[in-house]
């Protein structure tokens, strides 16, 4: 063991002073090495400009094209410099640094930067500055291009001042490490002599003081130590913590495994203490009830999620012991309706209990929709059947033997047949759309040859009702991606609703036109035309603006929704424009062939 007086006056006052003069002489290196580091860089950045301006004086482009930039980046990959070509008048011909030729293009022009301006004065100019394209800081090099007297241009080559930096601060940070690494050694070897009679103490020390802070990959060696006793803690300390360290690992295994599943659950889960305090939750519980599953925890479930029926519904749970379910409407954003699930914790008492939450709104609004189909198909089954009865019973009882009654009732009898057989195939044909097992077969269709077939087949009823009915698609051309009988049964849908609906003396046009990528075609009528009230639930099924009126006309109730579905099987939608008293347009938009 070293005596104090000897450690005070000659071993710290020589390892101070030896620590001093590594210092300066370090210091004294580093800068120098600093400087020949930054002079290295400009050499380099000269170098390559030389070469470049040598390199292209003979061939000097004059417009931005693929291979000239090219040329710039395959430049700028030898010598990891940025290279930049500029013509006379500062347009920017190629840049290393530019992704393709056209962020080449949108360039600024460089006409009034300080470096190509000193060279186009004085042949060549340096000058370090931040980039106004790139908005990073270069030191850039120009020279000017000359041939037989006359200007070609700039080769501006520029190294990056942050790699010039890195490199600066590498030599001083390699000059300071030898620093330090030499002061280090000193300073371990002082140490050494210092500590050798304590060291096994104080590793046993810290050994355990690893181990209470939950450390336990800095285990020590059982040998090494100068007496039994000590080697004997040190191999009870490295098993407590190789244990330690087993079971910590088997636990975070659990954990994340459980987090994992937890978080991979559509449906939404929140774990609460007795006292209702937020133990976890999982993502789906935050996006469901608005919140952040993280920022919530600690807080109550009333603070999180301010819902009074799941308070009540896991206070419950808690108090009796027993799971809990409640069905809640939730407006966050928009109308959802949750099943709420909470099951108590195992334990005496109770510690918690488990949320679960299921989006039920999906589920709720398809059985709506199921109810209302089935009330809307039984209604409108129910008319034309009770019509053909009530004729038929008519017949019956005695009108058969009567010739015109009978003749009258048979007629009105086959009409509501074919309506009822009209109402049957389109509620088929909906039903196939829906479920995605209509077959649609896209192919190249003219719009004026499908317009001109579904006018043709509707002029008789038009002229029976006195609408005039006119074809403005004869001299289009358009061609679009569509099934054929797909898009007749469109426009016969349309035609046919306008014609209907048009009083005597009134027009229905069909035109096209073209609109970027997509075809748009237009049914338009002089009819009554539609309130606004009416246009967002104009193509559901059974939806009527008029019902006494549409039934008078034979109308299912079901050819604006076949639009919408057949629009959209072919990659195309369908929109209404209308206001009572100035008739209605019907506009379908279809993808353009070749678009």
């Amino acid at each position: 063991m070293l005596r104090p007086a000897l450690l005070q006056r000659v071993i710290l006052p020589a390892a101070l002073l030896s620590v001093v003069a590594l210092i300066s002489l370090t210091a004294w290196v580093a800068n120098l090495l600093d400087g020949y580091a930054r002079a290295g860089w400009d050499q380099r950045i000269d170098a390559a400009a030389s070469a470049a301006a040598s390199a292209l004086e003979a061939d000097w482009p004059d417009e931005p094209s693929e291979s000239v930039q090219a040329l710039a980046k395959s430049m700028a990959a030898a010598t990891r410099l940025r290279v930049t070509l500029i013509g006379p008048a500062g347009r920017v011909i190629a840049d290393s640094e530019c992704a393709d030729l056209a962020a080449v293009r949108e360039m600024e022009n460089h006409q009034n930067r300080v470096e190509v301006v000193e060279a186009m004065r004085s042949g060549s100019g340096w000058r370090p500055r931040q980039s106004g394209t790139f908005g990073r800081r270069f030191r850039y090099r120009a020279l000017q291009i000359d041939r037989d007297g006359q200007r070609l241009g700039v080769v501006r080559t520029a190294g990056s001042s942050a790699a010039i930096e890195a490199t600066a601060a590498a030599a001083r940070r390699a000059v300071w490490l030898g620093g330090l690494i030499t002061m280090a050694v000193t300073a371990v070897g002082i140490s050494w002599v210092l500590s050798r009679g304590t060291r096994p103490a104080r590793q046993l020390s810290v050994a355990a003081q690893n181990l209470a802070a939950g450390t336990y990959d800095q285990l020590l060696p059982a040998a090494g130590y100068f007496n039994d006793e000590l080697a004997a803690l040190a191999a009870s300390l490295g098993e407590i913590g190789r244990r330690l360290a087993k079971r910590e690992y088997q636990l975070h295994r659990n954990w994340q495994t459980q987090s994992t599943i937890l978080e991979g659950m559509t449906e939404g889960v929140i774990a609460v203490n007795a006292e209702q305090r937020i133990l976890f939750s999982n993502r789906a519980a935050g996006r469901a009830m608005g919140f952040n599953a993280q920022a919530v925890e600690g807080r109550t479930l009333l603070e999180a999620v301010r819902s009074h029926e799941l308070r009540e519904a896991c206070q419950q749970a808690i108090a009796d012991g027993e799971p809990q379910e409640r069905v809640l409407a939730w407006r966050s954003g928009k109308n959802r309706i949750f099943e709420a699930h909470a099951s108590p914790m195992p334990g005496d008492p109770c510690p918690g209990a488990v949320l679960v939450l299921r989006d039920i709104s999906e589920l709720k609004r398809l059985e709506n929709l199921r109810q209302e189909f089935m009330a809307n198909v039984s209604h409108e089954l129910k008319t034309p059947l009770s019509s053909i009865k009530a004729y038929a019973e008519t017949l019956l009882n005695g009108a058969l033997h009567d010739p015109q009654h009978a003749e009258n009732f048979l007629h009105r009898i086959d009409e509501q047949s074919d309506r009822l057989n009209q109402l049957v195939m389109d509620m088929l044909s909906l039903a196939r759309l829906e479920a995605g097992q209509a077959a649609v077969e896209v192919s190249d269709v003219p719009i004026a040859r499908v317009a001109a077939r579904c006018v043709a087949d509707f002029q008789q009823l038009a002229a029976a009702g006195s609408v005039q009915l006119e074809n403005r698609t004869d001299d289009s051309d358009l061609v679009v991606r569509a099934d054929e009988e797909a898009l007749w049964q469109i426009l016969s849908n349309l035609i046919d609703n306008a014609v209907k609906y048009t009083p005597a003396g009134g027009q229905v046009t069909v035109a096209a036109e073209a609109d970027g990528e997509m075809a748009v075609i237009r049914v338009t009528d002089t009819g009554p035309g539609i309130a606004p009230q009416h246009h967002r639930r104009l193509f559901e099924r059974f939806y009527r603006v008029d019902k006494a009126r549409s039934r008078e006309l034979g109308g299912t109730g079901l050819g604006l929704s076949i639009v919408k579905h057949l629009s959209g099987a072919m990659g195309g939608s369908v929109a209404v424009d209308s206001r009572v008293g100035k008739g209605a347009t019907f506009e379908v938009r279809l993808p353009l062939a070749g678009g």
